[in-house]
């Protein structure tokens, strides 16, 4: 069977091309043995906005990286969290980002069957991927639920340690790469989507084996932290809005508070959109979606790495004063 990464290659003819990509491709360069799935301005556009991403994300993690490391007063419990989601899109960046800008800048899929894995591989470990990210959505969660009780206090004084949030953020780490492996050893795997030239997990293989892992991969690397991020973020939603009647929470606690709410907002918004697209085909994996319009999504998604210490620098004041 002709690989998706092979298409500009003479020996897969257009049949097998077709047959492989899911009926995506619809017109074929003679001249060179490609399939053309857009303009060459389109793929040139996609590079274009990912390098612009890719740049601003090590420039932006890097700096709340750095600030956090050098100034003391930065190393609180719940930073040690938003360092961890700063390195976290920072790789996704470096390894994942600049694959996509490579590979939309020559037009198509260049990187071979190694790359596709090592890109899909990092993509998901890094941002749900993109980042995809498990382990951000999983720190995200962490941030939220450290949030919600601490503002909250539904469990009275408790606090958040830096034992307990070094915990969290290895526990991210550790979950990421639990159900981010299997594909590597055979269960599950990755595979082209969008305008092919960037990888992901194998959405349309309706192999029971592979669908068995997308399920168990949505339920325990998905639902579960988006159900704990959405019962934190409405718990302190609530809390706060009648914080100011109660008067029980520090100016500094709600103002955390509110950046993380913003930061779980930003997050949604970026990748709801992907994971509803994932669901939708592997429920129907016969159904037809423009790749272009399924590209919208994708990286929509990947371009979401510099977000966060935007929103990190911009609403914490001890950090925007130290990376001036």
């Amino acid at each position: 069977v002709c690989e998706p990464w092979q298409s500009y290659n003479r020996s897969c003819s257009k049949y097998e091309l077709e047959q492989t990509t899911h009926n995506d491709y619809r017109t074929m360069n003679v001249s060179t043995g490609r399939v053309v799935l857009m303009p060459r301005i389109g793929y040139t556009i996609i590079a274009i906005i990912m390098a612009t991403s890719c740049t601003l994300s090590v420039i932006l993690n890097t700096t709340v990286i750095v600030v956090t490391i050098k100034y003391k007063q930065l190393r609180q419990p719940i930073n040690y969290s938003l360092v961890n989601l700063a390195i976290a899109d920072l790789g996704a960046a470096l390894l994942g980002g600049s694959l996509n800008v490579e590979t939309n800048a020559v037009g198509y899929y260049n990187l071979g069957r190694a790359g596709c894995v090592t890109e899909g591989f990092q993509r998901i470990t890094s941002s749900f991927s993109a980042i995809a990210g498990i382990v951000a959505l999983c720190t995200i969660a962490v941030i939220a639920v450290d949030r919600a009780i601490v503002v909250g206090k539904p469990m009275g004084t408790l606090t958040f340690t830096t034992r307990k949030a070094m915990i969290g953020v290895a526990a991210s780490w550790i979950w990421s790469l639990v159900w981010n492996t299997p594909p590597l050893f055979g269960w599950g795997g990755y595979q082209m989507e969008g305008v092919m030239t960037s990888c992901a997990p194998d959405w349309y293989n309706s192999d029971p084996i592979n669908v068995s892992y997308i399920v168990c991969y949505f339920l325990f690397c998905f639902t579960i932290p988006f159900v704990m991020i959405l019962v934190s973020y409405g718990y302190l939603l609530w809390t706060l809005l009648g914080v100011a009647q109660r008067g029980s929470t520090t100016k500094a606690e709600t103002q955390v508070a509110w950046m993380v709410i913003v930061m779980v907002m930003a997050f949604l918004i970026c990748w709801l959109p992907y994971a509803t697209f994932a669901l939708v085909v592997v429920g129907n994996p016969e159904i037809y979606i423009n790749p272009i319009i399924a590209t919208v999504p994708m990286y929509m998604a990947k371009t979401s790495t510099f977000y966060n210490p935007i929103i990190y620098i911009f609403m914490n004041k001890q950090v925007s004063l130290n990376s001036v």
